[in-house]
């Protein structure tokens, strides 16, 4: 991107979110600082972290909008977010400017020393490319578990007719004839006469069971189904991808990325 894009487009930077090469977000342009000696844009101060209540500086060399219009910068996320703080108070130290340029590995030039040659003494520095990236996805086996309903059994319902004897105690009356013998009245002139022959009869009786049978419900008899809840343990292996780091690997402040994962 250069100085004339860059000042017709100041003003569009704020706001808009901030990607590293891999289109990984690195936070939200919070403002653009310029350098003190060329009055140029230089600075992106970003806003990271879970809230967005940090601000890391990027340098705006290199910069570019995606089709998405998000602002890719030139180097890796964590570098950024590494980057030294410095107080977002609109302007930039010289100590604060030189940490930053030290950490992205480009040499800091003030007025007085950017027509000056480095001399021999001077230390090498080191520029992060963003095409210098390998990486690796690292999957692992998560367990889903789900239910499903099947027949566990059946009950059936059945009745049958059994026979089975009763014996029932019923009391019954019957008539018996007894002789009753007393004595004749005086003055009874029934019992005056002659002597005749003759016979007299009484009806005897008595009571006879009489046995019918009829049907009569007793009781309604169901089946119905009820819900037990139990607990069941789940003892199954699952995979996971490990990933370690086979060489000499540089280090960006003490951490080798993805070593022992």
């Amino acid at each position: 991107m250069n100085d004339n894009i860059i000042n017709a487009q100041v003003g569009d930077f704020t706001d808009r979110t901030v990607v590293d090469p891999d289109g990984d977000k690195v936070g939200t342009v919070f403002d653009v600082y310029l350098d003190q000696d060329t009055d140029q844009p230089e600075w992106l101060a970003v806003s990271t972290g879970m809230f967005g209540t940090k601000i890391s500086f990027v340098p705006l060399q290199g910069v570019r909008f995606d089709s998405e219009g998000n602002v890719v910068v030139a180097y890796p996320k964590q570098l950024v977010k590494d980057a030294p703080r410095a107080d977002a108070d609109g302007a930039l130290s010289e100590d604060e400017e030189r940490d930053l340029y030290t950490h992205y590995g480009r040499p800091y030039m003030t007025a007085d020393t950017s027509d000056a040659m480095p001399s021999a003494s001077t230390a090498p520095t080191r520029e992060v490319r963003a095409d210098d990236h390998a990486s690796m996805v690292r999957a692992e086996e998560e367990l889903s578990i789900d239910k499903h309903r099947q027949e566990a059994g059946r009950v059936k319902l059945r009745k049958w007719v059994e026979t089975e004897n009763v014996q029932v105690t019923v009391p019954v009356e019957r008539q018996m004839a007894r002789i009753v013998r007393e004595p004749v009245r005086d003055g009874d002139a029934s019992a005056v006469g002659e002597f005749v022959e003759g016979e007299e009869e009484i009806v005897l009786s008595e009571e006879v069971v009489d046995v019918t049978k009829h049907v009569v419900a007793k009781e309604r008899i169901g089946l119905e189904t009820e819900t037990v809840t139990e607990q069941v343990a789940v003892n199954e292996t699952v995979r996971r991808e490990r990933v370690e780091v086979d060489g000499d690997v540089d280090t960006i402040d003490g951490d080798e990325t993805g070593a022992g994962r």
